[in-house]
């Protein structure tokens, strides 16, 4: 397959009161088709999320955007544009990256999480400022994954979401 020059077409979920920010790398296939973050029916984000904030899966893209916002998640990804094959993280080439800043000059964020390596990777190169939270990488919860079980990628996501702060109160998730 040859790669292709895309560029990311979904818009940012945040709003004033979004104290974590989780970035992804790009969109897979599945997401640019359904127009919204991990659309591909095996990623494990939505259910990895819903199972350590113990809420029922999102179905719709609405519901998906409510269930980030009120549990005060923003969601976005490192890149704006970049050539790539499909959706393989390690075919991804001349990446212009998405202005996190956006985000954090209007949320109180306090944490910043990538969804693997490749996101982290590419956050790090191109999206670190002085000022803003280091940013923690997270286990991909990409079916590309598989060596982490469902099991091991709520433990691990909910570690690491539950040690951040909410207004003075622990965030609890559950798992």
């Amino acid at each position: 397959m040859k790669p292709e020059h895309l560029t990311h077409t979904f818009e940012p979920v945040f709003d004033r009161k979004s104290k974590i920010l989780i970035l992804g790398s790009f969109p897979s296939v599945k997401s640019r088709e359904n127009e919204f973050y991990y659309g591909h029916p095996k990623n494990r984000f939505w259910k990895v999320l819903a199972r350590i904030l113990d809420e029922d899966v999102p179905d719709s893209i609405q519901e998906k955007k409510a269930f980030l916002l009120s549990h005060h998640i923003a969601l976005w990804d490192v890149i704006a544009s970049c050539d790539i094959e499909a959706s393989s993280d390690s075919s991804i080439r001349n990446v212009t990256a998405n202005d996190i800043t956006v985000i954090l000059r209007k949320a109180p964020i306090e944490a910043i999480f990538t969804n693997g390596a490749k996101a982290h990777e590419l956050c790090l190169k191109y999206c670190k400022k002085e000022g803003m939270p280091d940013p923690q990488k997270l286990p991909s919860t990409s079916p590309a994954n598989a060596a982490w079980s469902l099991e091991r990628l709520a433990a691990a996501w909910g570690e690491a979401i539950s040690a951040v702060s909410m207004n003075g109160v622990r965030f609890s998730a559950q798992i």
